[in-house]
This record gives structure tokens, C-alpha cells and sequence, in this order.
């Protein structure tokens, strides 16, 4: 199975959103990016095409991707009622 999940990179508190199997570890080999998040400046950057796909063949985005990606709309783009 796919998840949508946070995967730290630098030393900083930046995150790329990935999609990765879940028995991947946090920091393991992703499929794809999709995206990146940086709490501190408050900057979002979606693929919302590449996220839309995911979640199209099931990918199950965890809590925190899941509400940047209410912010941003994505789950409007989909259809659904999350």
C-alpha cells in the first residue's frame, strides 16, 4: 500500500511530501515527490496532478498531509467529502 507522508530533508525543519510504501521507513526511497512543506516560512508547494493521481489508485495520505492538503484544495479538485 501507498502513503502520502512527511519525509524530513535538511537540517531545518523542511519536509517533502512523498509518496512511499508504507513499509518504507520515514527517511527510505520514495516513488515519487509530490510536493514540499516548510512550517517555519509557511510555504506549501503541491503537484497537485502527481497527488491527484496517488490518491486515484488508493494512496492514503497521513494526518498532517492530509489537512495541507485541504488547505490547498486538493481533495475539492477530487471530489471528495473530506
Amino acid at each position: 500500500m501507498v502513503k502520502l507522508r512527511l519525509k524530513r530533508c535538511g537540517r531545518k525543519q523542511i519536509y517533502r511530501i512523498v509518496a512511499i510504501d508504507v513499509r518504507s521507513r520515514r527517511e527510505g526511497r520514495d516513488l515519487r515527490k509530490v510536493g514540499f512543506y516548510d512550517p517555519i516560512k509557511n510555504q506549501i508547494y503541491l503537484n497537485v496532478p502527481a497527488i491527484i493521481y496517488f490518491l486515484e489508485k488508493g494512496a492514503q495520505p497521513t494526518g498532517t498531509v492530509h489537512d495541507i492538503s485541504k488547505k490547498a484544495g486538493v481533495f475539492t479538485e477530487l471530489n471528495f467529502n473530506q
